[in-house]
Parts: structure tokens; C-alpha cells; sequence
């Protein structure tokens, strides 16, 4: 297998729960506590910018309500990201993947970037992400990790940008996993921690594939998924568990 570049803990959306998911609070807060490898979600607005939000709507995490591909990225930029975790972070802004590239790269953090399509536009996001991930890496050290649960979401990015590494997560690993990764020219798999074993890890290295997990909070747990040797962690618990 070729080297694996990325660090082996990863913050997941950008600080776990300590600091409102995806936002570039978030991401500080990962860096403070020592991680150099953050997730996040990205998906488009109803103009066609990629920004950070999980959800398919804007009611969990913003003071905006409905669903978020129906609003500009003017009408997006002008929402309160951070109330909803704590007063502290009150008025926190929705954060562009520009905004996001910026930062990281200015600062060492390597990127899983999770596509994250609302309904029906799952080919276009994908497409999107890539083209605009491969122009604002263009020329860095470490290019960004794609991901997502969508095949046809990855399989739009790997024919916009193929030359940006590629992940299938998945919640239930099929047992054509192996056969999913191939076809879509992906390089790792990235599964749910509680679907994972031992045999299956293996079995992905003897192919030639990385692992990764998500979101695995427990020390011990952490430790019996490194012990199978996992290529990176994905967590919330960025507070418990040391970076590596």
C-alpha cells in the first residue's frame, strides 16, 4: 500500500461537541486541543456554493428554518450558526469550504471533506465539491480526503477531479465492499466503528485499502480499533482522546 498521509485522529466536524459543528469555531477549537486532521460536512447552497451544514434543513443548528439548499449563499451567510450550541458562540456564521480551505491551510490541518448532498442533487454536489476542493488545494502539500455515503455523489467527484483521494462510508459494511471501492477508484473505506472488525480490516489492507472509522468516543474502544490498525479515528471526544 502506499503511505498513508493523513494523521491517525481525526476531529469529527471539525471539534466534536465542545463547539458548534462546522463552523470555523469548531475547527480552532480541534486545533487548540492538538488535532491536525478535521471532518466536516459540505453541501450546496441554492446558488451553487459549497458551504458546511449536516443536516438536509437548517433548523438543528442555525437560528434559519426549511431546507438549506433553498437559500442563497447571502441569505445562508447572514444565519447564527453557533447559538444553538451555547451563548459563547452566539452569532458564528455558517463557513464557506473556501473559508475552511483557507484556514487549514494556513495552518497545517489536513481535511476529510464529507459530501453531504440534500435530495435529489447528490451527482451535482459531488461534481461541485471536487472541482472547487482540486482549485483551493491546488498545489498544497496534502490534498483533501473525500467521502461520502452517496455513490453517486463520489462517483460525480471522481470523474470531476480523479486525481483527489476518494472514501466510501458506509453504516453496515456490504459484503461487496470491496467490489464498491474498486468502481468507484476509491483508496479507503470508512465505516461505522460498531460495524467494524478485525477480519474486515485486514481484509482492506490485503486489498490494498486504508480504513477509517467514525465516531469512536470511548478510550477503550479507541484503543482496540488502533490495535486492528485502523488508519485514522474519526471522534467527538477531542477532549478525551489525545491526537496522535
Amino acid at each position: 500500500m502506499r503511505p498513508w498521509p493523513y494523521p491517525r485522529r481525526v476531529a469529527h466536524r471539525g471539534a466534536g461537541k465542545i463547539a458548534p459543528e462546522n463552523t470555523l469555531a469548531a475547527m480552532r477549537a480541534g486545533y487548540a486541543h492538538g488535532y491536525r486532521m478535521v471532518e466536516f460536512d459540505v453541501k450546496l447552497s441554492a446558488d451553487g456554493v459549497p458551504f458546511l451544514l449536516h443536516d438536509d434543513t437548517l433548523d438543528r443548528t442555525t437560528d434559519g428554518s426549511g431546507r438549506a439548499d433553498a437559500f442563497t449563499w447571502s441569505e445562508l451567510a447572514r444565519l447564527d450558526a453557533g447559538s444553538w450550541h451555547s451563548a459563547m458562540y452566539a452569532g458564528e456564521p455558517l463557513p464557506t469550504l473556501r473559508a475552511v480551505a483557507r484556514w487549514a491551510l494556513a495552518n497545517g490541518v489536513a481535511c476529510n471533506i464529507e459530501i453531504k448532498p440534500v435530495p435529489g442533487r447528490d451527482r451535482d454536489t459531488g461534481a461541485a465539491v471536487a472541482l472547487d476542493a482540486r482549485a483551493l488545494w491546488r498545489g498544497a502539500p496534502l490534498a483533501p480526503l473525500l467521502s461520502s455515503f452517496s455513490e453517486d455523489a463520489l462517483d460525480a467527484a471522481r470523474a470531476a477531479a480523479p486525481e483527489l483521494p476518494r472514501a466510501l462510508l458506509v453504516e453496515d459494511v456490504p459484503l461487496d465492499w470491496s467490489a464498491r471501492l474498486a468502481r468507484l477508484e476509491c483508496v479507503a473505506l470508512d465505516a461505522d466503528c460498531r460495524e467494524l472488525d478485525a477480519d474486515i480490516v485486514a481484509a482492506a489492507h490485503q486489498s490494498g485499502y486504508r480504513v477509517l472509522t467514525y465516531t469512536a468516543n470511548d478510550l477503550q474502544l479507541v484503543e482496540r480499533l488502533a490495535n486492528w490498525g485502523l488508519d485514522s479515528i474519526i471522534t467527538d471526544a477531542i477532549d478525551v482522546v489525545r491526537p496522535v
